[in-house]
């Protein structure tokens, strides 16, 4: 994957108005802040405030007390009687200054820990209620990943937040403290700092770009890395010598980022370095022009004192002011990314006004011409597809892949809607209902259902996760898949870590983690059941196990079954055949053996390896 820089160039002519335009999401972010933590940000502001006016205090404390040793020393003066009070003074403000950075300190890691934790919570809710085909897109999963990146990575504009108004306050007392003594000096120092923060938000949105433009790279090594380093790859890689093959894609995708982020930070050394010796000089200029004033009388040693402690730090509070909204604006243009995250919304979703799931279901589901095409194809997966499931009744799809058996149980699901023709539920358009008591109503295990690295009962309570405390139910719903002798296997039965993640976790076979997700859908006790190729990956014992109690456990429920296995689907009541997206044939398994047609050939192809 090859990104060239050159390609960051054009946006440069924008950059102005695209930093600007993205303190927009300053707000929002700042609103998720308070919703985070809102004590912790307040102990944070009132921190902060106290210590911005600190300098400028000392600063003046300081004038007074050296004004005073100065007339002591030269003209023989008594002290004042206010002297050592200004001495306790400055130390007792000195200490509060080193609680207040601490108390800083400790609460933005506090409000940095509290907000990421927000952030990807919020993150997850989201990404829960967004469509299926949102995750079929490419530029769906480049956003997701650069929103779960600024999720954990973006908790640096709230110190920076903070730092920015304590250093705005900073700026303010300490530049009218130099104002009041010569605005010649305050003119000098402005000017020479600009152009530093001209050149940190230059960078800073070149920065921008480039994270932009390597996402897709970044996460083509994700899966690289997962490839190169996981179980279900091993196998193959292995095998097949795919390790060399695999470093070296990895390789050459990481050097080609290395190679241009080295080239933009080699930029921003060189010209960040000049532009901030500008600044160096801005300081040395003005403090010799101070020095200057005193020699000639204009100003007393206490006061050159306050003037060169406020000169330094007017001059640095500048600086890490122009630095720290550029930074800002830095964080702004990623956090876009986050914003415009949480702005993508479902298109498959309830009506404001929509029914809620029948149960009893009583005339079951139609399908009226349904078409369907994909996002972003022309290819019609399903066209003008008609078939009635009445409550009660038991059909199978059969066909080969790719004819829209799979698709067919997502529209009747509703986790797409129909591009053509209409879907009905007891009469009424199936997207009238509301998706989650809808939902509550259909049980579904597809072919690559889900292997939580759980526990035995968490991977079975994830079919109707509310009974996850119900050990009964759990256990009932286990015995009914035959999971129970899966379960009664491990160490610590329905309490046993699965899966290799994590420690002391115990990997099952592909038959056993079947029995497990088909108990999620027995758990579920829903009025459809669908069973997306269910036992694929039984041995013909399990297999038959599963199917002698197959009209017990569909009693009173429709059910859907997908499989290639004629020795299943012939249980069915009815049989759909699909073939290019229609319905070529459909009845009992005899009537359609006996008929000749294509189904009749498929039984035949299959039952030939038999004999």
């Amino acid at each position: 994957m090859n990104i060239e820089m050159n390609d960051a160039r054009p946006a440069e002519a924008v950059s102005w108005r695209k930093r600007v335009s993205s303190l927009k999401h300053l707000p929002p972010v700042l609103k998720m802040v308070w919703k985070a933590a809102p004590g912790v940000l307040m102990c944070s502001l009132v921190s902060r405030l106290l210590a911005a006016v600190l300098p400028i205090t000392l600063l003046a404390i300081t004038r007074k007390i050296i004004d005073s040793i100065y007339l002591v020393t030269t003209h023989q003066r008594s002290l004042s009687r206010g002297f050592w009070f200004l001495v306790a003074l400055e130390f007792l403000l000195a200490g509060v200054g080193i609680i207040l950075a601490r108390l800083v300190d400790f609460s933005e890691k506090v409000l940095a820990e509290r907000y990421t934790n927000y952030v990807n919570i919020r993150i997850m809710r989201h990404a829960a209620t967004l469509d299926l085909t949102s995750y079929e897109d490419p530029q769906f999963y480049d956003k997701l990943e650069r929103a779960r990146v600024q999720g954990a990575d973006r908790s640096g504009l709230i110190q920076e937040s903070g730092q920015l108004l304590q250093e705005f306050i900073s700026t303010v007392t300490l530049a009218a403290g130099v104002y009041l003594i010569s605005p010649w000096i305050l003119c000098a120092l402005v000017t020479f700092v600009v152009p530093a923060f001209l050149g940190e938000t230059h960078f800073a949105f070149l920065g921008y770009s480039l994270n932009v433009q390597q996402t897709p790279a970044r996460r083509e090594l994700d899966y690289l890395r997962l490839l190169g380093a996981s179980k279900e790859s091993a196998k193959e890689q292995k095998l097949f010598g795919l390790g060399s093959f695999l470093v070296g894609k990895y390789k050459a995708v990481s050097d080609e980022l290395y190679r241009q982020n080295v080239i933009l930070s080699r930029r921003r050394l060189l010209v960040g370095s000049l532009l901030s010796l500008l600044g160096t000089v801005g300081y040395y200029g003005t403090y010799a022009y101070g020095i200057h004033l005193t020699l000639i009388g204009a100003l007393t040693l206490g006061t050159l004192t306050f003037l060169a402690g406020a000169i330094l730090g007017a001059s640095n509070s500048i600086q890490a002011l122009f630095s720290t909204f550029s930074h800002i604006a830095d964080h702004a243009l990623f956090v876009s990314d986050l914003i415009e995250f949480f702005g993508v919304q479902p298109k498959v979703s309830s009506k404001p006004i929509c029914l809620a799931g029948p149960r009893p279901i009583r005339q079951g589901f139609e399908f009226k011409n349904v078409s369907f095409a994909y996002p972003g194809r022309s290819r019609q997966v399903l066209e003008n597809v008609n078939f009635h499931l009445e409550p009660g009744e038991r059909i199978a799809l059969v066909g080969a892949n790719g004819q829209g058996k799979t698709t067919i149980v997502k529209l009747l699901t509703r986790l797409y809607d129909a591009t053509g023709g209409q879907i009905l539920l007891d009469g009424n358009d199936l997207r009238d209902y509301d998706l989650e008591s809808l939902w509550k109503e259909i049980a579904v295990i597809f072919q690559d259902f889900m292997r939580y690295d759980m526990t035995a009962s968490e991977n079975i309570a994830a079919g109707r996760i509310e009974e996850k405390e119900n050990s009964f139910r759990v256990r009932a719903a286990a015995m009914k898949s035959n999971a129970e002798e899966v379960v009664r296997k491990l160490p610590k039965r329905y309490e046993q870590m699965l899966g290799c993640r994590f420690s002391g976790g115990v990997d099952l076979s592909g038959g056993e983690w079947q029995k497990l997700a088909l108990a999620r859908a027995y758990l579920r006790d829903a009025q459809l059941l669908i069973l997306d190729e269910p036992t694929a990956a039984l041995d013909a014992k399990s297999e038959h196990e599963v199917f002698e109690r197959f009209a017990e456990l569909t009693e009173g429920k429709m059910s859907v079954l997908i499989s290639h296995r004629f020795s299943t689907v012939r249980m069915a009541d009815r049989i759909l055949v699909l073939k290019n997206g229609t319905i070529a044939e459909q009845g009992p398994h005899c009537q359609l053996v006996n008929s000749g047609g294509c189904y009749a050939e498929m039984f035949e192809l299959q039952a030939a390896h038999y004999r």
